[in-house]
């Protein structure tokens, strides 16, 4: 048996960086499988597996060699760590999302013999090491609101980084409760984030019936006057319901100057959005539409109501009124919703009304939840509402490479327009 050395670089790093894995003392030509082995923090395992061969030289580097099969194909960097699933023996449609920042995400990486198929049993282990992916770097600070009826999590940059910071909002979508590590990772990278929840999480309501944007506008002010956030307006980002709200936010609140809207709708959807003696009525969803898989996975992709339909017009947002800047962001093979038409039609509003403040960012075989890099891509996941694993959409490679993308894209448009 041949002993090799695997090298990961940096060891330990931001989870949203590129990591170099080599390997080397391979004989030349030899047939490996790179796996990939992380547990989420309820002990959960994930894994995902790669065929390589070593060069003349019994040397790999995933930066220029290619995978030849296992969970993907081709010259993929990172694709160890976004095709991380759940392993055979748990329950499937697992989502690999941290729920306590502050820990780092432990990778194992094995070198197996011979190349092994999924679902089959790895060969010899001839190398391995271990990577720590950080989503708070060290500095950052965390500091948990009750400010009035608001609650969340607002992150700071180091402390020896000279403030203010551009403030931000950052919102998910109907799973509700308390979801931190983007803002993390944006307080990481300079940003003062504040993981904002409005369900599902302490005192708030436990399901989603109906909101207030009074609820989201103190957010927004609690944000503006933090003595560490830079003036004189604050940014948000939310993905689904949380990018519908967004564009909600920055309609009515002058406080809201840009907003990032990732998989969202033009339309208020679900409960009704109350502001003073507005009331943007939820579109609904028809259960009649959905459509079952044989492996019982649910297709809910025609089920909203239609946003285009003349009698829902007291549903849409009225975008037009913004005075800030929008980006938004959808993949175009997204499952849950016509995330990609919903993009198309706040774009042509704004266009009818002689407005041209906003970017798009459209990607080809992404599906729905666009993530921080290297984020796992997860195409079925159980919804929390229904209890049911739902089509998400994308194919595994086009969404990771439209996270990558994308994430970069997102710091520019609001570090432009925050200062």
């Amino acid at each position: 048996m041949v002993w090799g050395s695997l090298a990961v670089s940096p060891t330990a790093g931001p989870a949203d960086e590129r990591v170099e894995t080599r390997v080397a003392g391979l004989s030349p030509g030899q047939p490996v499988t790179l796996r990939a082995v992380a547990a989420d923090d309820r002990g959960c395992l994930f894994q995902s597996r790669a065929h390589y061969r070593a060069d003349s030289r019994g040397e790999l580097h995933l930066g220029t060699d290619a995978s030849h099969g296992g969970d993907y194909t081709g010259v993929e960097p990172m694709g160890l760590f976004w095709s991380l699933a759940p392993a055979g023996m748990e329950k499937p449609y697992q989502r690999l999302v941290p729920r306590n920042t502050s820990l780092p995400m432990k990778v194992e990486v094995f070198v197996h013999e011979g190349h092994s198929p999924p679902g089959s049993m790895p060969g010899p282990v001839v190398a391995k090491a271990e990577v720590q992916r950080l989503f708070t770097a060290p500095g950052v600070r965390r500091i948990r609101l009750k400010e009035g009826v608001v609650r969340g999590s607002l992150f700071l940059p180091p402390g020896e980084w000279d403030g203010p910071f551009p403030g931000v909002i950052d919102m998910y979508g109907d799973e509700g409760g308390l979801i931190e590590f983007r803002s993390s990772l944006l307080a990481t990278r300079g940003f003062a984030a504040l993981s904002l929840p409005y369900f599902d999480f302490e005192d708030l309501p436990r399901v989603l019936k109906e909101l207030k944007l009074e609820y989201f506008e103190e957010a927004a002010r609690f944000l503006q006057r933090h003595p560490k956030v830079k003036g004189p307006g604050v940014g948000v980002i939310g993905t689904g319901k949380g990018a519908e709200l967004a564009l909600s936010m920055i309609t009515f609140l002058p406080e809201v100057v840009a907003a990032v809207s990732i998989s969202g709708c033009s339309s208020n959807t679900v409960a009704d959005l109350h502001y003073g003696e507005t009331t943007l009525p939820g579109l609904r969803f028809d259960m009649k539409k959905v459509s079952v898989s044989d492996s019982g996975v649910f297709d809910i992709f025609e089920a909203l109501d239609d946003p285009m339909n003349p009698a829902n017009s007291p549903s849409v947002i009225p975008i037009e009124k913004a005075e800030g800047h929008f980006l938004l962001v959808v993949g175009e093979d997204d499952r849950m919703w016509k995330s990609s038409l919903y993009a198309e039609l706040a774009i042509r509003r704004l266009r009818q009304h002689g407005k041209e403040n906003f970017e798009l960012l459209s990607y080809p075989g992404a599906g729905h939840r666009i993530d921080p890099p290297s984020t796992p891509f997860c195409q079925v996941a159980m919804d929390r509402v229904l209890g049911v694993p739902v089509l998400g959409g994308g194919k595994s490679k086009a969404h990771a490479h439209a996270q990558e993308h994308s994430w970069g894209k997102i710091q520019e448009f609001l570090h432009l327009r925050l200062g």
